[in-house]
């Protein structure tokens, strides 16, 4: 048997779930969707859910993916329940109520936990617009980091620790240098 003769493998899948599904998750499902296509190592298939779903997404996290080029026209919110018959390789809960009513997904590899504040509580435009930026910048970067890793070849308990330490890693504030450290460099 070749290598051209090994059946292809699928796609690696993630399901990223908030509570409405209608702002994070759909800001992650779409860069994961945009991104992910064009992955060196395999391509990577996206998903997202709400435990209690939104009625519709928010313009403003529409216009974050567009301001980036993004176009999301078919995105609608749904109920986590839609997906429980789906195997996803990796399940991120991007909210702490999510997290904590997130279905166990049996066919998951892994699991974490990237808690993100809901930028859909700002109520003026201007505060509206910078949340969802700011959102969208956040998970952009711990996307990008993700899509580097061979997720395909990371074992379970590897795969979460990797992409835990991500979301860790960027969520921690900046190092201070103490004044003393200062002056003597």
């Amino acid at each position: 048997m070749t290598a051209s003769d090994a059946p292809a493998r699928a796609p690696f899948s993630i399901l990223v779930l908030c509570t409405g599904n209608s702002a994070r998750s759909q800001l992650a499902e779409a860069i994961l969707a945009t991104r992910g296509v064009k992955r060196p190592m395999g391509p990577v298939v996206a998903a997202s859910a709400g435990t209690r779903p939104a009625s519709q997404v928010n313009e403003y996290a529409i216009t974050a993916l567009q301001f980036h080029g993004i176009a999301w026209r078919h995105a609608a919110p749904k109920h986590v329940d839609t997906l429980k018959d789906r195997a996803f390789d990796l399940v991120i809960t991007v909210c702490d109520d999510a997290k904590e009513a997130c279905p166990v997904f049996l066919g998951a590899k892994a699991q974490v936990h990237w808690g993100l504040p809901d930028p859909a509580v700002h109520i003026s435009p201007a505060t509206a617009r910078a949340a969802f930026s700011a959102t969208f910048d956040a998970l952009a970067k711990r996307i990008n980091a993700l899509l580097r890793l061979p997720l395909e070849t990371l074992a379970p308990d590897e795969l979460r620790a990797q992409a835990q330490a991500i979301h860790d890693s960027l969520a921690a504030p900046p190092a201070r240098t103490s004044a003393r450290l200062r002056h003597n460099t």
